[in-house]
């Protein structure tokens, strides 16, 4: 893999740990970027990983692995006092 290529950031943290799911956001956020290319070889790379921590640190040489965004509360719940 390049080091100095884009990686797009993919929220992956606090998700559902299974691989499948990983993999499966990371490829969309790679899609979405114009990656598809990239998305078919990193689940390629990611199926014939011989572990999970193997196939974590191939879908982190893809993506920039982030929070999600937090959540906005929703202002409507605000009642302000004067």
């Amino acid at each position: 893999m390049e080091n100095n290529r884009f990686k797009p950031e993919c929220p992956l943290l606090d998700k559902d740990g299974n691989i499948f799911n990983l993999v499966g956001i990371a490829s969309r956020t790679l899609k979405e970027n114009d990656l598809g290319e990239k998305a078919r070889e990193m689940w390629n790379r990611v199926m014939e990983s011989g572990s999970y921590d193997e196939a974590l640190n191939i879908i982190g040489e893809y993506v920039t692995i982030v929070e999600d965004e937090p959540k906005m509360e929703d202002e409507s719940f605000h009642i302000k006092m004067e």
